[in-house]
């Protein structure tokens, strides 16, 4: 069998490989602990996904984020969100070459205040 095979055949068997059409695997339900994995659907919830496993995920996680959605979902989630970290905003905005204007997380906060960086 060629590498790549056993490789996928591996994930596979491991429960960390998912097609679109799948949901959340359970071995990332670790980083949703505060909702209902099966609740959640990888189209309709794919922004608050991607923040979730961009601030919280280790390379795992991230890597099944990159094979779920598309590099354009991801940059997406980057600009919209605001609940990023400023250490997980700043490695994102390097990786993509955005500016903070573009990046809701680099706006006003919930209190009206600027955040400072």
């Amino acid at each position: 069998m060629p590498p790549g095979v056993v490789y996928i055949s591996i994930w596979r068997k491991a429960g960390c490989f998912v097609d679109a059409s799948g949901g959340v695997p359970g071995w990332l339900k670790s980083y949703f602990w505060d909702v209902n994995i099966r609740d959640l659907d990888l189209k309709a919830n794919r922004i608050f996904i991607i923040e979730r496993l961009l601030n919280e995920g280790n390379h795992a996680a991230v890597r099944w984020l990159f094979r779920t959605y598309s590099e354009g979902d991801v940059k997406e989630a980057v600009l919209k969100s605001r609940g990023l970290s400023m250490k997980t905003a700043r490695c994102w905005q390097n990786y993509f070459g955005l500016r903070e204007e573009e990046m809701r997380c680099f706006g006003t906060s919930s209190t009206g205040l600027k955040k400072s960086f």
